[in-house]
This record gives structure tokens, sequence and C-alpha cells, in this order.
């Protein structure tokens, strides 16, 4: 009888990482009643506190209709809010209005904090060697192909 597992590879146990990093962001944006992009405007906003409408535009890829949309809908649902910049009053500041920290909202960064806690209990030098194997690998790859 063949054995269907593949072989573990890093490329396997990068993607098997991935796959359980995505489905634990599913069953969270489920949870939250929240769709993917409103996820990932609302994690950017959080680690960029003060962002322009512009800076989340380019992040997300996508219009600055979009964008537009994207607040209004993330202002109306109080995830977020719009401030005047108080030295530029022709630009708005978007900043987070829940606390990440804080349950439901933790549920987005979970499995990314229970992760750094699986990362703190490693042995410290493979982790260092993990890491730069990894850097070193992405930045070989990235724009290998046009």
């Amino acid at each position: 009888m063949a054995n269907d597992t593949p072989a573990l590879t890093l490329g396997v146990a990068l993607r098997r990482y991935l796959d359980a990093r995505n489905a634990a962001l599913v069953a969270a944006r489920a949870s939250l009643g929240i769709t993917d992009i409103d996820a990932r405007a609302l994690l950017f906003v959080v680690g960029n506190p003060g962002t322009r409408p512009t800076a989340l535009r380019e992040y997300l890829g996508i219009t600055s209709a979009g964008v537009t949309t994207l607040i209004d809908r993330l202002v109306s649902r109080s995830l977020v809010r719009r401030d005047v910049d108080p030295t530029d009053r022709r630009v708005n500041r978007i900043t987070a209005t829940v606390d990440m920290g804080e349950d439901p909202w933790s549920a987005l960064n979970r499995f990314d904090d229970d992760f750094d806690v699986a990362v703190d209990a490693a042995d410290q030098v493979m982790v260092e060697n993990s890491t730069a194997l990894l850097a070193a690998l992405t930045a070989a790859t990235v724009g290998t192909r046009h």
C-alpha cells in the first residue's frame, strides 16, 4: 500500500503552515462576520495607526473608489475612524477603534500569537538559522519570473 503523504520538504512544511494559518483566519473572519479584505484592511490599520487611505489602497492593491467604499464600511461598523490630519486638513488618517488583544477581535491574531509562543519555546539557534534560511530563499525567489 502506497503512502499518499508527500515527503516533508521545506516547501511542503511552508504550505502546511500557510494552510493552517489561512484556515484559522477564515474561521476568525466567519466568527466576526467580516470579509477577507475587511480583515486585511483592519490588520493593516492596526499595524499602522493613523495610516492614510492611499497607503491602505496601495497595500491592498485596490482602486481609490474601492478604498473609500472599504473605509466607509469599516467606519459604519465602528471598526475604524477617520481623523482629519492636524497639519494638512485635506488628509484623513485611519485608526482602528477595536482592541485586537481582546475578544472577539483577538481571533484574527490568535494563530500568529500561538505560533510566536511556540517559536519562543523552540531552540533559538534553530529559529535564527531557519529565519535566515527562509529570508534568503524568499529573497532569491521574489522577482525571478517576469
